[in-house]
């Protein structure tokens, strides 16, 4: 039916023990999908976040640093093999400070801040927040060279349902038909000063001013509605260590004035790709990752994408649906992704471009058709190894072999996250609302 997505059939995969999350269970209520789902937290932004015992602190990145995770990390050996001694270098101009601070109920959600430094004189530059005043929870991201995240406190559990509402979005794409907002702005971007991604290349000469490094303004702008991240304390990173660490995800990669190949739009309403120019360059890509290699010289795993216009893997990144902000906050969007009977669910719900008020669902096993969903298992005995391998990089730096990216006996527990993740690209604001997790009923 035109309007409701199709879903692939699941595998008929043993079912995982109960949850790792440990919750108290809370009143039952039904999710948005009228599935069969028991409430297990909710948070309404009905009273204000209380930071004030969590102050902004250094990160050195370093070992001992508790966002410390891998090659990819922002100090990671992966740049320093790309980007030789000049990476150092480019590291050294700038402090890192982050903020970190639970809450809800048993505190089941945690914000997660970072910024930089680059004056070091203690302070963060730019900050951004993460506020909740009339039932509405704030993300605001005056400066790309931050983050903001809201993200599940504890691993999620062995099968979910998680939802949330969105009532407002400023993170770039159109405004009235341009890219060139009346304010100065620039697909969301502030006009002052160069914005670039330094320094996180994926190769070049990294010994360049940060005025030659990428320019954001001039390439994108993004928003994490929804994703599952696959290690355990989801924070702010920069854009290459996201793109090896997602599992599923909903996101906006707004590219500005881009008229290349490199992305579509699907119209749901004839079920035919359109380029991306034909839109409003306010999509929703709904992403599952696998375990190919995306690019030849950088990190990132391939994509895996269901639409009303079929199913795609690898090339244009296909956009399944076109928001319409400027009905925000009177109309609203709900997004949910769903863990259960050994495959996940992304689902969208709003009032899309071509079609109006719609609900979209993809499905996909954790396996299908040889094509796995990357590190879905959350425990060991869910996977045997099968799509193991190592990944190469070269550069300035040497040779860096990170072996086992997939080794049996490994496990990634889920995590969810919503707002921007990336240290080094996209700015804007947003409001949240009502974000909820569900288990399955007893059946």
């Amino acid at each position: 039916m035109r309007g409701f997505a199709r879903s692939t059939l699941a595998l008929a995969l043993p079912l995982v023990l109960p949850a790792i999350l440990s919750v108290a269970p809370a009143r039952a209520d039904t999710a948005a999908d009228g599935g069969d789902w028991r409430l297990i937290r909710a948070e309404s932004f009905d009273k204000a976040l209380d930071d004030r015992r969590s102050p902004w602190f250094l990160d050195d990145d370093g070992p001992s640093s508790p966002y410390n995770v891998d090659v990819y990390d922002n100090d990671g050996a992966f740049f320093e093999t790309v980007g030789g001694p000049a990476f150092r270098e480019q590291l050294a101009t700038f402090d890192t400070y982050r903020r970190s601070f639970g809450f809800g109920a048993h505190g089941w959600l945690t914000a997660e801040l970072a910024a930089r430094d680059t004056d070091r004189d203690g302070r963060p530059d730019a900050p951004p927040t993460l506020t909740a005043r009339n039932g509405v929870a704030h993300l605001n991201e005056p400066s790309h060279q931050g983050g903001v995240l809201i993200r599940s406190t504890r691993p999620l559990p062995a099968e979910y349902r998680v939802e949330m509402t969105l009532r407002g979005l400023d993170f770039g794409g159109q405004r009235d038909g341009s890219w060139d907002y009346p304010d100065g702005r620039v697909n969301g971007y502030s006009p002052e000063g160069c914005k670039t991604n330094h320094p996180w290349g994926s190769g070049g000469d990294f010994a360049r001013p940060e005025c030659s490094w990428v320019d954001v303004r001039a390439d994108s702008n993004g928003f994490y509605y929804l994703g599952i991240m696959d290690y355990a304390r989801p924070a702010p990173h920069n854009n290459v260590f996201i793109h090896t660490h997602r599992k599923v995800a909903m996101d906006s990669y707004n590219r500005y004035n881009y008229t290349g190949t490199g992305l579509r739009v699907c119209n749901p309403a004839t079920g035919q790709y359109e380029p991306y120019s034909a839109s409003t360059g306010n999509g929703v890509n709904a992403i599952f990752m696998t375990d190919d290699r995306r690019y030849a010289t950088q990190p990132g795993t391939e994509y895996l994408m269901h639409s009303e216009c079929g199913f795609a893997k690898g090339g244009a990144i296909v956009s399944q649906v076109d928001l319409r902000p400027e009905l925000l906050p009177r109309e609203t969007y709900r997004f949910a992704v769903e863990r259960r009977d050994g495959a996940y669910t992304m689902e969208m719900s709003g009032v899309f471009a071509h079609v109006g008020q719609a609900t979209y669902r993809y499905t996909r096993p954790f396996v299908q058709n040889g094509e796995p969903i990357w590190h879905y298992n959350q425990k060991p005995e869910e996977y045997d190894g099968a799509f193991n391998g190592e990944w190469t990089w070269t550069g300035a730096g040497g040779t860096l072999v990170d072996e086992n990216v997939w080794p049996a006996g490994s496990a990634y527990p889920d995590h969810f996250i919503i707002g921007d993740p990336h240290m080094n690209f996209y700015e804007g604001n947003a409001q949240v609302d009502d974000v909820r997790l569900y288990v399955p009923s007893a059946r």
